[in-house]
């Protein structure tokens, strides 16, 4: 769906370069999502019987799960490792500024990218 969907120029003068780069992409997203489902299947493990979610709150939370992994995938390393420790870990910008070793104004335009796209898949899926 997703080839079908990309702009593809109109003649493909290399075929076969063009599928392998296809079926890379989707053996990166097959393993990728294995991973998410593998994780979020050992947290749920780890959840009181009473706060397990149903199959179809899993399913959706699994979803989205992907489509972050995919918004993250399309970051810089460093934008990437500043959302993250900015929503994962609590960090404030002076923090992430230090560990990344750039300026706050920097870790303000990584996060607004990152926020920006949170947007993005919010709203415009």
């Amino acid at each position: 769906m997703r080839v079908l969907q990309k702009p593809v120029p109109a003649q493909v003068l290399a075929p076969r370069p063009f599928l392998r780069t296809i079926a890379r992409g989707l053996v990166i997203d097959h393993w990728r999502r294995e991973e998410l489902r593998k994780a979020w299947l050992e947290t749920l493990a780890a959840l009181p019987p009473g706060e397990v979610p149903s199959a179809e709150a899993r399913e959706l939370a699994l979803e989205l799960l992907d489509q972050v992994a995919r918004m993250l995938d399309g970051l810089k390393a460093k934008a990437r490792q500043a959302f993250l420790l900015a929503q994962c870990e609590g960090w404030a910008h002076v923090d992430i500024a230090q560990h990344l070793g750039v300026s706050v104004r920097t870790v303000e335009r990584y996060l607004a990218e990152a926020l920006f796209r949170c947007y993005q898949l919010r709203y415009d899926a």
